[in-house]
């Protein structure tokens, strides 16, 4: 399969897009799994974590599909960032419901990532603000603290069940931490940015 002319404009219907589309679709369903049998650790709380890794997985995948086959369109840009920001904040708000994680940690990162997308689409015609190394080191972050905090470890590692915890605090402190100065980082990017086209 050969890349698409970039002289042809490509369909929205393409298979990045679909792929996107269906990791939005799923999200209420990853998040049923997760709840389902209120933090026991039971099959669902690991299919919830295995679904989430694919999620992750496949978001790689699309975005590198659209790349390599010159299929990027702007649907395809507006519906990547709630596809990742729709999973992470679903994730995120299940394990406070179950009171596995505080939730001004999930309301720091949702007003984080919510706010900074918001604006990204707001002023993609006028300014463009490059993707950081800190905002993906932040992604890679946010991806592993999360999937151990989904992964039911303290059942199956017994004696070394704070081995899981102390784990899961700590790369949670580092997502964290990685959130708010990444965001940081961002507002300084835009602001440069404006001062440069000024």
């Amino acid at each position: 399969m050969t890349a698409q002319d970039p002289a042809v404009k490509p369909s929205n219907w393409n298979a990045p897009n679909i792929i996107t589309i269906a990791r939005i679709i799923a999200t209420p369903f990853f998040l049923w799994m997760l709840l389902a049998d209120g933090g026991a650790g039971g099959p669902l709380r690991w299919a919830s974590a295995v679904f989430f890794v694919l999620a992750i997985a496949t978001d790689a995948w699309d975005g590198y599909l659209a790349r390599s086959r010159n299929l990027i369109t702007d649907l395809g840009k507006l519906l990547d960032p709630i596809a990742d920001k729709a999973l992470t904040g679903a994730a995120l708000v299940g394990l406070s419901i179950l009171a596995e994680l505080p939730w001004w940690v999930t309301l720091i990162v949702l007003m984080r990532e919510i706010g900074i997308t918001v604006h990204r689409l707001m002023i993609a015609h006028d300014v463009v603000v490059a993707a950081a190394w800190m905002g993906k080191l932040k992604t890679v972050a946010q991806s592993v603290a999360i999937t151990l905090a989904l992964l039911p470890l303290a059942g199956v590692l017994g004696p070394a069940a704070p081995v899981a915890y102390w784990a899961n605090v700590i790369t949670m402190t580092v997502a964290v931490v990685l959130t708010i100065v990444s965001g940081i980082d961002y507002v300084v990017a835009f602001v440069r940015a404006r001062r440069v086209r000024a």
